[in-house]
């Protein structure tokens, strides 16, 4: 199979769509990002790589960013993690508030605002300092030493970030924050402001295709329960409320952010990501998804 023409058939097919999302205007620093760019990455288990269009340029992963402090977290708390986020799909949109209120403060699942507060909260708790060990994390993962936080969102995001604010303070009402607010926002924000590119996110998440192993390192991240656990849960949850679409058209375990990013895993084969800013209702990247689609479409590979 050739997958770098897949990929290239893939970026012309997926060319229509750039016009018709629109990008995260409620960060202004995300507001900025031209709708237009579109890059995808594939990296499979045995080490064999496959670009096109912008997949080595760097933008925010924004909600991306909870499968790495998901996985920490576990880490860290084990199954008493549980005990504080559920694990099913919320069916309201990734930053209500409403669904908090009615369920006494215990976020549906961890890929939502809400749940990755309680999840940041966890590690704040375990770790002098969360923010820092999570680029550590991330920069092992892929190998890069020079990823880092874009600070111009994470600071653009604390001046708007309002929603998320009154959220983490609910969350303190219920007693499911141990830390002050303002610590784990402030961990959770640098958090989402990381930049990568598809081609790195790819090297990052690959460790959920190849039974907890990072290839990059040779090192165990998790063990393969746990695995099976992170990729239910990107199935069931990872892209907000559109979770049974993604599933519909990609069938595949994957994480969106609103910086326009998806990364997808197919446990045993490969990660991918697709990157294209404009987003669709949900804060999908429109582009992203087609793309993902598509590909799982041409190859015939999908976890179904």
């Amino acid at each position: 199979m050739d997958i770098q023409k897949i990929l290239e058939e893939i970026q012309s097919e997926v060319q229509p769509l750039l016009a018709q999302g629109r990008v995260a205007r409620y960060i202004p620093e995300l507001a900025a990002v031209p709708a237009d760019k579109f890059g995808m990455a594939l990296r499979t288990v045995d080490g064999a790589t496959f670009t096109v269009g912008a997949a080595r340029e760097r933008f925010s992963i924004q909600s991306i960013s909870k499968i790495f402090t998901l996985t920490m977290a576990m880490q860290l708390a084990g199954d008493d993690l549980w005990q504080r986020v559920g694990r099913e799909p919320s069916g309201n949109p990734f930053n209500s508030l409403v669904q908090l209120e009615y369920e006494n403060g215990k976020p549906r699942n961890p890929f939502i605002n809400a749940g990755a507060l309680v999840v940041t909260d966890v590690i704040l708790s375990h770790l002098d300092d969360a923010t820092q060990t999570v680029r550590d994390i991330v920069r092992a993962l892929c190998g890069k030493d020079d990823i880092d936080f874009d600070l111009s969102v994470a600071a653009s995001e604390q001046e708007t970030g309002h929603r998320n604010k009154a959220m983490a303070h609910f969350l303190k009402s219920f007693g499911n924050l141990d830390n002050a607010p303002e610590r784990v926002l402030d961990a959770y924000f640098h958090h989402c402001s990381l930049a990568m590119s598809c081609l790195e996110l790819c090297e990052a998440i690959l460790f959920l295709a190849h039974n907890g192993v990072a290839p990059v390192s040779g090192d165990l991240v998790m063990t393969t329960n746990q695995v099976k656990y992170v990729n239910s849960l990107l199935l069931t949850c990872g892209t907000y409320d559109a979770v049974g679409d993604f599933a519909y058209r990609v069938g595949l375990p994957g994480k969106s952010g609103v910086g326009g990013g998806i990364a997808a895993i197919m446990p045993g084969h490969f990660s991918v990501c697709a990157w294209s800013p404009g987003l669709d209702t949900s804060g999908n990247s429109l582009a992203g998804t087609k793309a993902l689609e598509l590909l799982t479409t041409k190859t015939g590979i999908s976890v179904f």
